[in-house]
């Protein structure tokens, strides 16, 4: 089902109307998603007590409606008679089973709802902040998690609940699922409220179809779709429901990001009734899935019709012109080409040719008049403190010249043809520009959405060839477009037609600050310093084009290069990036509340610093390097 986060009655409504049509197919056992009445990523939201109290009477609405059916779903449980840790109403993370107007308690607990055991916290997850776990709760009733982990036992079978992250239990030092399975369990049920990243569905399949082939017990898997975010960052819910048999075989239940109900009779008898599971990479088609799915659901969101996009001529602005035109009908979308003085006549041919692909509305406003205006009314002008008599002289130097082109096209041009036109722009930051802060605050940092901002430079261009190849069919995206270097056009050092534009050297620098941001165990320039200096840096950034030493003239530019980028990365990339549009998420580790950052300057580890002193004082030139 899709929830609506912070929408109870919505979602209620929605549930007993899947449970009416459950009575008149004959099913005995309906299941829905974690958190299914109240949402999940709902922020402090859970706070208000007016809500809670409004939760409360959605459960038992679903309640009532058991007669003659085992429903399971997911809510807050509330306990108004305790506190949390915050002083706060006692809340939650809870599964309840009603059947025949009641709801069932797992053997040798307090309260008739399943507790959730594992609460994440990390990444997007932030439950201790509002939920007591089934943890705290042992200890705090001087008991073991063993006794309170339980099966709840219907009319017709033994279910052993968990929820979400209690599957998830490789780093955890307690197995919920272990734990009920030694307690004959008929079928286990996993509702979750699982956000999309990509391959997460991979690592899910491996995890839960092990578990069932280890347990010997079939499971069924419930997950929701729509979108939730804490603020920051979009999150994409996938669905992709599923039952594993208890040889580790799966039937699916519908495609990803939409709505369906799967009907399914599951053998209790230990037999094969699923397929074998492919286990396969996400492909380049399922994040365009999830960028077309994640756009449409903030736009209707946030009640929005109608787009405007500044086109430069670029492949980033060209790809998020495709992906919206895909989603409006072509009279709801406008592209705006801003020319200044360094702008080129390919990029400016460029980006008409795009919007006459697209077939959709088109202007190119120059900049060079509002541009001339701004510099005549700072350059030379004076400044007075009239207390001590000091006057100084203002004038802007060519870094300030390039931001003001920046920032006239987005805060001034764009901000006012988009009310014109009665819609919103849009941001069409990549990851690669987001991680160091190459853009311009106020500028082309601007706009309602970064619906690429999760994307490297270079999967960029992978997903400009998909919707050329596969939404339409045609090369909608000029091939010029592809061909032009990168170039934000912003002085005569940036001139395309010369070959010349950004600073950044993709196919490498994505690799190092996906190393940065998006690995696990996430690097710092010790670790790449001492992968140079060991030869092993390409091997462990992935990097095929050759040899990174090859990029750079010797140790002393490479070394000069890692600093420029990471001292952006934790200087003014950081603070552009807390000002920065909410970012869709579509990788592990998506700026904003995702990737949680704090402004403490620029920092080395002294093992980094040894080891340069070093390295840089037997520094060769490249040719004997190599």
């Amino acid at each position: 089902m899709e929830i609506k986060p912070g929408r109870p009655a919505e979602n209620v409504t929605s549930m007993l109307k899947s449970i009416e049509n459950a009575r008149i197919d004959g099913i005995e056992l309906v299941i829905f998603p974690e958190m299914a009445i109240p949402g999940y990523l709902i922020g402090d939201e859970w706070e208000h007590e007016a809500f809670l109290r409004e939760c409360e009477e959605c459960c038992n609405e679903i309640r009532t409606a058991s007669r003659d059916l085992i429903i399971v779903f997911g809510s807050v449980g509330i306990d108004w008679q305790k506190k949390n840790e915050d002083g706060r109403t006692r809340k939650y993370n809870s599964l309840f089973v009603a059947e025949n107007g009641k709801f069932i308690a797992p053997d040798n607990s307090p309260y008739n709802f399943v507790i959730k055991a594992l609460l994440p916290n990390y990444r997007e997850f932030d439950d201790s902040r509002h939920f007591f776990d089934l943890r705290k709760l042992a200890l705090e009733l001087n008991t073991s998690i063993d006794k309170l982990t339980s099966p709840v036992k219907t009319s017709k079978l033994n279910l052993g609940c968990a929820l979400c992250e209690d599957a998830w239990d490789i780093d955890y030092s307690f197995s919920p699922l272990n734990v009920l399975a030694g307690k004959n369990v008929d079928l286990f049920v996993n509702i979750s409220c699982s956000p999309f990243t990509v391959n997460k569905n991979l690592k899910r399949n491996k995890v839960f179809s092990g578990k069932a082939t280890q347990l010997k017990v079939p499971l069924a898997y419930v997950n929701n779709v729509g979108i939730q975010n804490n603020g920051k960052t979009v999150f994409t819910f996938d669905g992709s429901s599923c039952i594993y048999d208890s040889h580790g075989n799966q039937i699916v239940c519908s495609p990803p990001f939409e709505e369906e109900t799967l009907t399914y009779d599951i053998p209790l008898n230990g037999e094969q009734f699923g397929d074998p599971i492919q286990f396969k990479e996400d492909s380049i088609a399922e994040i365009y899935r999830a960028l077309d799915f994640g756009t449409r659901k903030f736009m209707e969101l946030c009640g929005i019709t109608r787009i405007t996009i500044g086109v430069s001529g670029g492949i980033d602005s060209a790809v998020a012109a495709a992906i919206y035109r895909h989603i409006l009908h072509p009279k709801d979308l406008l592209l705006v080409n801003m020319p200044g003085k360094f702008n080129s006549q390919t990029t400016k041919n460029l980006a008409k040719e795009l919007a006459d692909n697209l077939h959709c509305f088109y202007t190119e406003v120059p900049i060079d008049d509002s541009v001339r205006l701004t510099i005549g009314q700072i350059n030379g002008r004076t400044i007075s403190n009239t207390a001590n008599g000091i006057h100084q002289g203002l004038g802007l130097s060519q870094l300030m010249l390039e931001n003001v082109q920046a920032r006239d096209r987005s805060s001034r041009i764009l901000a006012a043809i988009s009310a014109a036109f009665g819609g919103v722009f849009t941001c069409n930051a990549n990851k690669s520009e987001t991680t160091v802060g190459y853009s311009t605050l106020y500028g082309d940092l601007s706009g309602y959405l970064a619906n690429l901002a999760d994307l490297w430079k270079t999967e960029i261009y992978q997903l400009a060839a998909y919707l050329n190849e596969n939404i339409f069919h045609s090369k909608v995206i000029p091939q010029g477009i592809f061909d032009v270097k990168p170039s934000a056009e912003l002085s005569s050092t940036q001139n395309v037609d010369r070959g010349q534009g950004d600073p950044i050297i993709y196919p490498y620098h994505d690799l190092l600050f996906k190393s940065w941001v998006e690995s696990w165990n996430r690097t710092t320039p010790e670790e790449i310093l001492a992968w140079y200096i060991d030869g092993q840096l390409e091997e462990k950034l992935g990097y095929k084009e050759g040899k990174i030493s090859n990029l750079f003239m010797d140790a002393s530019e490479f070394v000069t290069d890692l600093e420029r980028w990471w001292g952006q990365y934790q200087g003014m990339g950081l603070a552009k990036r807390i000002q920065a549009p909410p970012v869709l998420a579509i990788k592990k580790r998506a700026f904003g509340f995702d990737h949680r950052e704090s402004q403490m300057g620029i920092r080395y580890t002294r093992k980094y610093t040894e080891m340069k002193k070093e390295l840089l004082g037997q520094a060769m030139p490249r040719s004997k390097i190599n």
